[in-house]
């Protein structure tokens, strides 16, 4: 599941179907936290208080910051898996 930072830090509330069964919650872009009001850590307890074992991972595109963790976080269940 993608979480754009400019859609909102309420979308799992507007949306808890998609939270609630998403293994991965990438919350993209941001590097633009700093001209929209979102708070990411409002954004992960909500997530949690909708799927408690969801990975959250905050991930910019354009910086590359945390893309190493998902890269990690597919390379983990594809060995579960295999």
């Amino acid at each position: 599941m993608l979480l754009s930072v400019p859609e909102g830090d309420d979308k799992p509330l507007k949306y808890p179907l998609m939270f609630s069964v998403s293994d991965l919650v990438i919350i993209n872009k941001i590097d633009t936290l700093d001209y929209f009001e979102f708070d990411v850590e409002l954004a992960e307890e909500r997530i949690k208080s909708l799927n408690p074992d969801a990975v959250v991972i905050p991930v910019s595109a354009k910086t590359g910051e945390g893309i190493e963790r998902v890269i990690e976080w597919i390379l983990g269940e594809v060995q579960k898996n295999f």
